[in-house]
């Protein structure tokens, strides 16, 4: 009998230092063959050098195969593109990502030749996973140039009441990805990509999935 391979639906947003929490990394390693990705976020970005820290974890994931996703701030279009495309080279080059994650991404159809361009960018830089966290459904165009749409980023009182646009059921469901926080245990998701996790506040993302935390 074959056995099926593992589904890889879980992507990792975890913004902690490896030095400050390594159990915590030592899971999300351990979790690899359930992963879609990790989002790599030093410093809000690559920072301003390597960060040895990251290289080392960087390293451990690419070794058990996961996806390392690049976290790149793109201020709802504001930043400029060359700022942009050096977030991406530096974490191409110092934590070997091979693939994007842009946060804050708008939504309507007036910034999609800016995105465009961006994921192209990213693409040159050596991404081959691209993903725009919108936080909310944008503009079907989006859906033309990245491999992952984030469509919703939120607390789980507000997941809960969420809609779901028709334009979606024309791509298959690996394309979407929901992110939600404040979610309380056995919380799950309806996208196929996602991460469900129990922090709150304005670091939600500095705890670990409910199914990955480690035993204490």
């Amino acid at each position: 009998m074959t056995q099926e391979a593992p589904v890889k639906s879980l992507l990792v947003p975890f913004y902690e230092h490896p030095a400050d929490r390594p159990e915590a990394w030592d899971a999300v390693v351990a979790a690899a063959p359930g992963l879609y990705g990790v989002v790599l976020n030093p410093a809000n970005g690559p920072g301003a050098a390597p960060d040895p820290g990251f290289v080392a974890v960087a390293g451990r994931l690419r070794g058990a195969g996961v996806r390392v996703l690049g976290y790149t701030d793109t201020d709802y279009g504001r930043r400029p593109h060359h700022d942009v495309a050096r977030d991406l080279r530096c974490h191409r080059d110092w934590y070997g990502a091979d693939g994007a994650f842009l946060d804050q991404v708008s939504s309507g159809a007036a910034a999609l030749a800016h995105y465009r361009r961006l994921a192209a960018e990213a693409r040159t830089a050596g991404a081959a996973t691209v993903a725009l966290n919108h936080g909310v459904h944008p503009d079907p165009g989006y859906a033309e140039f990245a491999d992952l749409l984030v469509t919703f980023e939120g607390p789980w009182d507000a997941y809960r009441a969420a809609g779901i646009p028709s334009w979606t059921a024309a791509h298959p469901p690996e394309r979407f990805c929901h992110l939600v926080y404040a979610a309380p245990p056995g919380a799950r998701a309806g996208a196929a990509v996602h991460c469900v996790v129990p922090g709150t506040g304005a670091h939600p993302w500095g705890t670990l999935p409910h199914e990955l935390e480690p035993v204490r």
